[in-house]
This record gives structure tokens, C-alpha cells and sequence, in this order.
């Protein structure tokens, strides 16, 4: 394909892009040189602590080494917003932006779409329709419209968000064991996924036992925990059912899942010839076994010990396989996550205080709250939470002449009494906070545009959830569930470990700053100067 001249390029770019001033000027060293990348590689881990590296760094000699290593490493790196789920925090990684610019503020309102229906069905509809604005991917291809995308993931929205709203490849699992994508991207699957489907490989694992790697002595954490796996079967071995279609689908919780994602990514770079030039590509990668591991036997089970020691085998393999198909000289890396995780309270921790942890419900106050409201001429639902976000339906309530100010205060009043929250304000309230100095509003407020605003917000205490102990928890907007890491590997990067506070946010600056790519919009991101090599 032909690209536009040169100084075409340069008049699109002024009279339509917003350059940030330290993009601006890592471009003027780095936009034309004759080593310019050709690939930007995003790894995203889901629910992968920002401390798991350190915890277990003596036994990590492969992928997670190799990076932590020799790469540029923010060890005070932060999911910087609220609600820490999976969809808000793929969608912040190569955007630059925090939920309130994302738009997406919530699993439940994340990539589900009815009217984007899966290629061969398997499971909803999803794509990135509630996304908003744009990601490294649209700075790339107005750069250089030839640059293509390619994301792979276990989750629809983990494949989806970090791409944004382009019209690439994008791939994810299917509840039937096959990869696949939705109408938004394509009517048919190209003939290299139809390839990898048709090797079965999910379901060639049935009836496989996941046993420990290394000796039992290996491993500090017990293996007899009753409060894992909701009391059943938290021992090892864990056995995948011997049913091969049952298999594919329980798969996404062993070890192996994230082989498969491996596979799959590097499959699509040799079909697509992705990252072989001259344009600079995109592959966006992202690992989901640690999550569900991480959900089934919580951050300090023997599992997943023994996941990270796995997952550092799987990015070892898999960076090896890349840079065998592509120069590594001229490929960008960058590893993050979307959240981390918290122990169950009571439950033995790495994390001092976890013991002083509750189990927390809203529901029976809210229950209680719309029964009465219902008696004064509210219809139900009036009001409603997703967590310890609470909305009320305001036109409701004025048209049974109930002040919505007045039900909010008592309803956080009365949440205020409720063993293990540790505060509850309005969204007014939580706006007038000193962001510099409380971590909690801050990422409150980098959580929700106007328009998608909540009325209240209940912050628990550190190390108390909401729900019981049957699974383990994150969306907290403490430390626990935000740190995270950002780590660059690669020949722009520097070497060295950086305590400053850095957010993953700043990784898609810093890669359009390598890049010489201006972003299309303003960021919540900035460039992290001390990971780029003088």
C-alpha cells in the first residue's frame, strides 16, 4: 500500500493531533530512525500482583525474569482508578486514559453486545462499542496507516479493550473450545484460526493432572487450606475433566490455558506476517489463568505459587518463539496488568493486617432502603449499587416528591455503621477531596465521566470484601488490588528497577514517545522518562 507523502502526514498531524510535550520531544530523536521498531508487544496478566515477582524471584528464571531483569521496572506502579476489574484495567493500558476517559467503568457494562454475535457462536456478543476515544493502535495508523493490530486473549474483554474501537484482529476463547470473534471485526474466521481450532489442542489436555513443578520443599505456602476453592478440592492434584468437550471448557482454569493463548498469538504473527515491517504492528497478548487461579485459591495458595512459576515458563517460551520470527532488536515489550487480588479475611497472608479484615454486605441496607421507598410511592429499583457504587434513579424520586439528597445521607450514614467499611460519601463529597494526598478519592475520581457518575461510593476497610468466602476478591480501590506492574524490555528501554509512582496509564506515552507517534487526544498518561534509554 501506497503511504501518504511525508509532509501530508505533517499538516494531518498538526491540524488534527494533540502532541503531548514530552512525546514532542523524544520524537525529535527517535521518529526517523533506520532501526524503528516493527513491533510493540503488550502483555497483559490478569490479576498479577505488583509483589509477585519479588515474592517468588528466586525460583523465576525464564519469561517474567528475563523482563524484570533486564528491563525498565516501576515497582510503585499502580492501576490508578477505583473499581479494579478486568474490564477498566484492559481498557487504561494502551489508551493512556483512566475510566472516566475509557468510559468503561465496570465489568458488567464492559464488551457485551447483542448486536455483534459471535463467529460460530460459543458465547455473548461482544465489542468495543461503550469504548471511548482512542489507543495506541488509531496514533499508530494515522502515523502509518499500514500498521496492523492483533490481540489474543482468554476474555473477550481482555482481547477487545486494549485495542479500543479499530477494526482489527482480535481473538478470544469461546465456552466451545474454539478462538474466535464477532461480527464487529468479521463475518468469517481467516483460515489460520480455522487451522489452530481444528487441532483440538484444548481438548487434548483432558484427564490431564495439574501436580506442582518443583518438590513439595520448594513451596512455603500449605497445601491444606479449607477456605481455597470454597472447601472443595483445594488440594493438589487438581484433574481436568477426562471428557474432552468438558475439558475445553474447564480448561481456563489450569495452567495450560495460558499455553494455548501462547500458541495462538504466535500462530497469528506467522499467518499475518505481523511485525515483519517495514510498518511498526501491535500484538496485544493477554494471560487469564492467573485470575482464575488467583479467584479459585487466592494470592497466597501454593497454586498460585505454582502458576507464576509456570506463567514465567509460558512468556520464556513465548518471547523465545517471537524473537525467532523476529528480529528482537526491533520490538518493543511492555508487561502490565489489569488488577491484583485480596486475601480473604482471616485467611494466613503475606499482607500484614489481613487478619483485622470483614466480610461485608450492602444488600440488606438497600433492600431495606427500597422497601421504604416503595411504600412511599417509589417504584422498585429506585435505588441500586454494582459493589460499593450506589445509584439512585433521580427522576423516580423527584416524581414521588422524595429528596434524593436526603435518601443518599442516610443510606451512607447507615452504610457508615457497617463493620468493616471504612467510609461512605457522595460523589459531590468525594470531588472536593485532596487528590494529591488520598490515594482513595483520587481513584475514585478517575473512575467515572460525568455522565456515568454514581450518586455514593462505600469504601471497605483494607482487607475486607464484599460477599462471603466463596471465592477471593479485587475492585477495591486499596493497594492490594492496584498494584500492579509496569515493566518496558527492549533496545529503547533502559535496565533498572524505578520506586517512582508510575500508573499504567503511562505506558501507551512512553511507547508513542518511542514510537514518535503523537496521541490524537489528551492524556491522563505521561511519559516515563527514566525507562527510556539515553
Amino acid at each position: 500500500m501506497p503511504t501518504l507523502p511525508r509532509f501530508l502526514v505533517a499538516r494531518l498531524a498538526a491540524a488534527s493531533l494533540v502532541i503531548l510535550p514530552s512525546v514532542a520531544r523524544a520524537q525529535a530523536t527517535r521518529a526517523d530512525s533506520a532501526t524503528r521498531p516493527t513491533l510493540v508487544v503488550l502483555i497483559t496478566v490478569d490479576q498479577l500482583r505488583g509483589d509477585y515477582y519479588d515474592r517468588f524471584r528466586p525460583q523465576l528464571h525464564e519469561g517474567l525474569a528475563r523482563l524484570y531483569e533486564h528491563g525498565a521496572v516501576f515497582t510503585n506502579a499502580h492501576q490508578d482508578h477505583g473499581v479494579t476489574e478486568t474490564a477498566p484495567g484492559h481498557a487504561s493500558t494502551l489508551s493512556g486514559r483512566f475510566p472516566r476517559g475509557t468510559g468503561i467503568v465496570m465489568n458488567a457494562a464492559g464488551v457485551g453486545d447483542p448486536q455483534a454475535p459471535l463467529v460460530g457462536g460459543g458465547g455473548p456478543g461482544a465489542s468495543p462499542f461503550r469504548f471511548r476515544g482512542s489507543t495506541l493502535t488509531d496514533w499508530m495508523r494515522l502515523h502509518d496507516p499500514r500498521t496492523r493490530a492483533l490481540s489474543v486473549s482468554r476474555k473477550d474483554r481482555g482481547a477487545i479493550l486494549p485495542i479500543g474501537r479499530p477494526v482489527q484482529d482480535v481473538y478470544w476463547y469461546a465456552s466451545d473450545g474454539r478462538f474466535t470473534t464477532s461480527t464487529y471485526y468479521a463475518d468469517t474466521l481467516p483460515d489460520w484460526v480455522k487451522a489452530f481450532n481444528a487441532r483440538h489442542l484444548p481438548q487434548s489436555y483432558a484427564g490431564r493432572s495439574w501436580t506442582p513443578l518443583l518438590p513439595d520443599s520448594a513451596y512455603a505456602e500449605p497445601d491444606s487450606v479449607p477456605q481455597e476453592s470454597n472447601g472443595r478440592e483445594y488440594a493438589f492434584p487438581h484433574v481436568l475433566s477426562s471428557d474432552p468437550a468438558q475439558a475445553a471448557g474447564d480448561i481456563i482454569g489450569f495452567p495450560w490455558m495460558d499455553d494455548l493463548i501462547a500458541d495462538a498469538a504466535l500462530a497469528g504473527v506467522q499467518a499475518m506476517q505481523l511485525g515483519d515491517g517495514p510498518e511498526t504492528d501491535v500484538l496485544a497478548v493477554s494471560f487469564s489463568t492467573t485470575d482464575a487461579v488467583g479467584h479459585r485459591f487466592g494470592p497466597d495458595s501454593r497454586e498460585l505459587h505454582d502458576q507464576i512459576l509456570r506463567l514465567d515458563r509460558v512468556i520464556g517460551r513465548f518471547l523465545d518463539s517471537l524473537f525467532t520470527l523476529r528480529d528482537s532488536s526491533r520490538v518493543l515489550v511492555a508487561l502490565t496488568a489489569d488488577h491484583g487480588v485480596t486475601p480473604l479475611p482471616g485467611v494466613r497472608s503475606h499482607d500484614a493486617g489481613n487478619g483485622e479484615g470483614h466480610f461485608v454486605s450492602l444488600r440488606p441496607l438497600l433492600l431495606h432502603t427500597d422497601s421504604a421507598l416503595q411504600r412511599r410511592g417509589v417504584p422498585a429499583g429506585a435505588i441500586d449499587a454494582d459493589g460499593s457504587v450506589i445509584f439512585l434513579d433521580r427522576p423516580a424520586l423527584a416524581r414521588a416528591g422524595v429528596p434524593a439528597d436526603s435518601v443518599m445521607a442516610a443510606v451512607l450514614a447507615a452504610a457508615r455503621r457497617i463493620p468493616g467499611v471504612a467510609r461512605a460519601e457522595t460523589w459531590q463529597q468525594l470531588s472536593r477531596a485532596d487528590t494529591v494526598h488520598d490515594d482513595v478519592a483520587r481513584r475514585w475520581l478517575h473512575m467515572y465521566p460525568p455522565d456515568l457518575a454514581p450518586d455514593g461510593v462505600v469504601t471497605l476497610e483494607p482487607f475486607s470484601i464484599l460477599g462471603t468466602g466463596s471465592s477471593f476478591h479485587h475492585g477495591s480501590p486499596h493497594d492490594t488490588d492496584t498494584h500492579v506492574p509496569v515493566v518496558f524490555y527492549g533496545p529503547a528501554f533502559a535496565t533498572g528497577r524505578f520506586d517512582r509512582y508510575a500508573r499504567v496509564v503511562d505506558i501507551a506515552p512512553t511507547l508513542a514517545a518511542v514510537l514518535g507517534v503523537p496521541p490524537t487526544e489528551p492524556l491522563d498518561g505521561r511519559v516515563l522518562e527514566e525507562a527510556l534509554k539515553r
